[in-house]
């Protein structure tokens, strides 16, 4: 089991910036990437980034440019830096694990983006 605690999340106005965090706890020596997704009211769940621990990386066309994935050099911690924020960036963001059988679930972090 992968136990992934999130945090970070809130208000913050158009063009602003928010880093959520990601730590992960448990069997996490058979994960091999991570990423964030993001569901808004109404919509469905999106990945919005992605980082393998080969350190390749992948975004959504949406966030090209303005959102940043990262992590720790012990691999626990994955971080998403996100700037240039748009209101239609408000959403929940749920982090995930992936291993070769199972994936993971955060709790989700709520980001909210207006004026």
């Amino acid at each position: 089991q992968v136990q992934l605690v999130e945090s970070g999340g809130g208000l913050v106005q158009p063009g602003g910036s928010l880093r959520l965090s990601c730590a992960a706890s448990g069997s996490i020596f058979s994960i091999n990437a991570m990423g964030w997704y993001r569901q808004a009211p109404g919509k469905q769940r999106e990945l919005v980034a992605l980082i393998t621990f080969g350190i390749n990386t992948w975004y959504a066309d949406s966030v090209k440019g303005r959102f940043a994935i990262s992590r720790d050099g012990a691999e626990t911690t994955v971080y998403l830096q996100m700037s240039s924020l748009k209101p239609e960036d408000t959403a929940v963001y749920y982090c995930n694990a992936r291993q070769p059988y199972n994936q993971y679930w955060g709790q989700g972090t709520q980001v909210t983006v207006s004026s």
